[in-house]
């Protein structure tokens, strides 16, 4: 059954939230109702919410991105069937969808942004069906779990996927033990990576990773890029690798310290992939990758027909979500933007509605 009104949590203007009900859009073609399970939250939604990164659709407008849910309107056929909804929606029509690189469509829809008022920090949201990802068995992993694929998953799995990691690479992950960070270094190693050693400053955090995919962990923090090369070196020294080759470096953290540490452990034929986002300006020599022969690149969201693959890896445990997740319900969610946006939270915060 389709209510008549959506009830939500909507950002009337930065740093401020108004619990209310907005009506339920009219459905068009090929549009279903999808009753939310879970959201998360997401550093971009405290971007649009204390730092006035500006949004597509102006506030007011809910926000919320990372949603899971059951269809309960639309084409009957789909009603009861589970969903990850893309955080990214392209239109599936231009020149970059056409080419493989609908992540990055110009004119890609994103729920709590470009998709009008309405987000997954609600009780119902409204989109396509064509791209939406449909969870089948899952087991014993909640569906409200499964929310964070949309976007904290399914951006580091594009990230190894741009990468090209293989079977018996050497992996960095800078921000290892963040939000996003935590997956990257998973779907490294659930890739094939043979080696993969996290950097982060969180050292509760960081030694917990070696436990979910980290080989090898080091906490950079006094330390300058030389000394961190070296913990490196001894590294690869004891377990028989070549310290300064082939190197696939993943930057999540989106600081300036980490681009800069990123930067300087890129050596020979070594790729640099760009997934966290900063606004500060980073200096480097682009010659050094002439004669590095390496290579920097940068990654954007995830294309929905990837959204499988990066499920079947959370379903088969290449990819642990419970451990790094916690549920909360949507009446708290001003007290958890607050906690997160002063770093207090030790798991990525879904949350729930309950309206």
């Amino acid at each position: 059954m389709i209510p008549e009104f959506i009830d939500t949590w909507q950002m009337t203007e930065p740093g401020k939230l108004l619990k209310t009900r907005i009506p339920m859009p009219t459905l068009a073609a090929g549009d279903v109702v999808i009753k939310i399970a879970g959201c998360g939250v997401c550093h971009t939604d405290l971007s649009y919410f204390y730092m006035g990164v500006p949004t597509d659709q102006k506030p007011p407008l809910s926000l919320g991105h990372e949603i899971s849910g059951v269809i309960v309107g639309g084409d009957a056929a789909l009603i009861g069937k589970e969903v990850i909804v893309p955080a990214v929606i392209p239109c599936g029509e231009c020149e970059l969808c056409h080419t493989g690189r609908g992540n990055r469509c110009l004119a890609q829809k994103m729920p709590g942004n470009s998709m009008g008022i309405y987000g997954g920090f609600s009780s119902h949201i409204v989109c396509g069906a064509k791209y939406l990802c449909f969870v089948g068995d899952r087991g014993n992993t909640p569906l409200e779990h499964l929310s964070v694929v949309a976007d904290a998953v399914t951006t580091p799995y594009q990230a190894g996927l741009r990468a090209e990691v293989k079977a018996g690479d050497k992996v960095i992950v800078i921000g290892a033990a963040g939000g996003v960070g935590s997956f990257m270094v998973q779907t490294a190693k659930g890739m094939g990576a043979a080696a993969v050693i996290g950097i982060d400053i969180n050292e509760e955090k960081l030694q917990m990773m070696t436990g979910y995919g980290a080989d090898f962990v080091i906490n950079p923090k006094g330390k300058n890029v030389k000394e961190v090369k070296e913990v490196i070196k001894a590294y690869c020294k004891e377990k028989g690798l070549t310290a300064n080759t082939g190197w696939k470096i993943f930057e999540v953290t989106g600081t300036k310290p980490g681009q800069e540490l990123a930067l300087g452990l890129l050596s020979f034929t070594g790729k640099l992939i760009v997934v966290g986002y900063g606004t500060d300006v980073t200096s480097y020599m682009l010659s050094k990758l002439m004669a590095f022969d390496a290579e920097i690149i940068g990654t954007w969201g995830c294309p929905p027909e990837k959204y499988a693959g990066v499920l079947e890896m959370c379903l088969d445990g290449r990819i642990q979500l419970a451990p790094f997740v916690e549920l909360r319900p949507m009446s708290q969610i001003e007290q958890v933007f607050e906690q997160a946006h002063h770093g207090e939270l030790k798991k990525r915060v879904i949350l729930t509605p309950d309206f």
